[in-house]
Parts: C-alpha cells; sequence; structure tokens
C-alpha cells in the first residue's frame, strides 16, 4: 500500500510539475514527453531497487549507462531522449526484478503508457517550436512580436531572442506560439525568412 501511495503522490506531482506548470510557461511540447518519460523511468526503477535485493553499488552502477545519453546535443531530439531512458528503464526493471510480479508488471506498463500519453500526435498539436533568422534587425520586442505573428500566422505564446545583428541587419530568434486551425506549420513563412529549426 505504501508504494502505491508513493507512485500516485509522484504521478500527481509530476502531472501538476509538467501541465500545470511547465507546459502554460514555456510552451515546448517536446519537453512533455521528455519529462513525463524520465519521471517515470525513474520511479518505475527505483522502485525496483529500492524493493529488491541488488546492492546499492550495483544499483548505481548500472543508473551510469545513462550517461551516454547527450542530453545538450542537438543529434537526438527531447521526445527521443524520453523514449531512450524508457528503454532503458524496461530493461532494468525486467533485468533486476527477481519476481515479475504485478507491481513489476504495473511499473513498466507505466512506463509505456507515459509515453503512449506524453508523445500522442493530438496533444498540443497545434503548439509549435521554430528557431528563425529574420532578415531585420529588431530591438522593440512588442514589433518583433507582431511581426512573427503575421508571418507564421499564428499566436505567439513565448519569444526568446537568440541573437541580433546590427551590422548584417537580422534577428535569430527561439519562437514559440499556436499555429492555426488549417495552416500547417511554417505555411506562412516568407522568401526573406529563413528557418533554422523547428520542433
Amino acid at each position: 500500500m505504501t508504494t502505491l501511495l508513493a507512485v500516485a503522490a509522484d504521478l500527481i506531482a509530476i502531472a501538476i510539475l509538467t501541465f500545470g506548470v511547465y507546459f502554460p510557461r514555456h510552451r515546448r511540447r517536446d519537453l512533455v514527453a521528455a519529462f513525463l518519460g524520465v519521471n517515470i523511468g525513474v520511479l518505475a526503477v527505483a522502485s525496483v531497487l529500492g524493493s529488491s535485493t541488488v546492492g546499492a553499488g550495483l544499483g548505481l552502477g548500472l543508473f551510469g549507462v545513462l550517461s551516454i545519453i547527450r542530453l545538450r546535443s542537438d543529434e537526438i531530439s527531447q521526445h527521443e531522449i524520453a523514449y531512450y531512458f524508457a528503454a532503458l528503464a524496461l530493461g532494468l526493471i525486467a533485468g533486476l526484478g527477481d519476481v515479475m510480479d504485478l507491481l513489476h508488471l504495473g511499473l513498466m506498463a507505466l512506463v509505456v503508457a507515459a509515453l503512449v500519453v506524453g508523445d500522442h500526435p493530438a496533444l498540443y498539436r497545434r503548439h509549435r517550436n521554430q528557431l528563425l533568422r529574420l532578415d531585420v534587425a529588431h530591438t522593440d520586442e512588442d514589433a518583433l512580436r507582431a511581426h512573427l505573428e503575421a508571418v507564421l500566422g499564428g499566436r505567439v505564446t513565448n519569444v526568446v531572442v537568440k541573437q541580433i545583428d546590427m551590422v548584417n541587419d537580422s534577428t535569430l530568434v527561439e519562437v514559440r506560439y499556436v499555429a492555426a486551425a488549417a495552416a500547417p506549420a511554417g505555411a506562412h513563412l516568407g522568401p526573406r525568412m529563413e528557418r533554422v529549426s523547428a520542433r
């Protein structure tokens, strides 16, 4: 019963953190899957390690394999990190559990369910995150926001200016916005605006 209460408390906490705090503030959809996958994965692995006879040293050593994930690299996206971690967590649960009881099966199902829900295409499907280079050096944030909304055809929720080049008259921005219902991502990009990346 204590374990079930801990799982329920963790699920409530991560739901509040992800859906109630992080996304409303930062509007980055791909990290929703990352947070859910990592949290449920850590919960499952920690629960198994805590309830089994495996030594703490071996458990920490197995966690060391997570160091191969390059969290700050552009070579792997955030939702791919979540899937990667979930795969590691499932392997550790199955490999370390002495008995594959209902608890172990339930924890593994939670890892899978977290990715099914967190990375579902219908979840925040109109929210976009793009890195754009504009051909104007914008120093007025309100004018920049209005320009981006006109060009992207959506409601801008967050703008981060990465670079302003006054010599070459350009601005590099990371923009998060809600796309119009009928407009695909980047459909309104003008000929003089470069899309650096999109998430």
